[in-house]
């Protein structure tokens, strides 16, 4: 039996799905499917390169929930990468180790095409990997219903991610944990006339633009106070899910003697408890 104590996680994305979802999100009902030809003859046209640039994924904000709720064994992402609107993202799912799946046009844009062949891969993977504790499906189609079941009745704790609008109840229901790709930390709310808001949402992580490290504890502190529903957080478990968000993080490397050290001197993101025998870490109050 997986063991929970030590929370190894596998992550699939239906990235067709979650791309179409999010251009449909932003702006408006089927506005994928009109457009579909548009960006198939020429993605780099004016008009329609900035609506899909308005409409970007942001895939960090999914692999770092995801590295939330333990360590990433394997993370793979389906899609057609030879399609210009996928094949954008090729550079960035690299970066974070995400093995990309090729699902040829045939494939790709029939029914089912991504559904079989993520859920028969992750099927095998839970039986070829049966330390596996967690397994997050990033998608919203109603399809992924019986493989959300089947990985519950092996064992898993079962994540989904989709785009509000376009999941489908019976997955949400499906799933141990549900929750809206526009709500992870880092994504900003739908803008409502194509454009980024100037403004980011409660929710969204405000980017240190001079320390890349503030904005790392930035993320790793909103992800643990979401996933425990508490302000405070142990320093002990913020370190750790700094370095599963990204494993290079060394404080020491950057100059600290200690990871509190570190801390107190990001005073604009982070405030910290040491009154008890575990150091606590919370948001600041203008982040919160």
């Amino acid at each position: 039996m997986p063991d929970l104590q030590n929370p190894r996680v596998a992550v699939y994305l239906d990235f067709d799905n979650i791309v179409m979802s999010w251009y449909d999100r932003v702006h408006g009902r089927n506005s994928y499917q009109r457009d579909r030809q548009k960006i198939a003859a020429d993605a780099s046209e004016p008009e329609i390169a900035e609506r899909l640039a308005a409409a970007t994924i942001d895939v960090g904000a999914i692999i770092d929930y995801a590295a939330s709720f333990g360590t990433l064994v394997l993370t793979r992402a389906y899609a057609d990468w030879s399609a210009t609107v996928n094949a954008e993202y090729r550079s960035q799912l690299v970066a974070r180790a995400v093995d990309l799946v090729q699902l040829f046009p045939a494939a790709a844009y029939a029914k089912n095409g991504a559904d079989i062949r993520l859920a028969v891969d992750a099927v095998e993977d839970m039986f070829r990997l049966p330390d596996l504790t967690h397994v997050v499906i990033v998608a919203g189609d109603s399809d992924y219903v019986p493989l959300a079941q089947r990985c519950k009745r092996l064992g898993r704790f079962v994540v989904g991610v989709g785009v509000a609008g376009s999941t489908a109840k019976s997955l949400a229901a499906a799933c141990d944990q549900f929750d809206s790709y526009d709500a992870l930390p880092g994504v900003a709310a739908p803008p409502k006339d194509g454009k980024k808001e100037a403004e980011p949402s409660r929710r969204r992580s405000r980017k240190a633009a001079a320390d890349p490290s503030a904005d790392l504890l930035e993320r790793a502190l909103r992800l643990e106070s979401d996933k425990e529903g508490a302000e405070w957080q142990h320093a002990s478990a913020v370190k750790s899910l700094i370095k599963r968000l990204d494993p290079s993080f060394s404080e020491k490397a950057l100059g600290y003697k200690s990871f509190t050290d570190f801390v107190k001197t990001h005073p604009e993101v982070a405030e910290m408890d040491e009154s008890g025998n575990i150091v606590l870490i919370r948001l600041a109050e203008g982040r919160r």
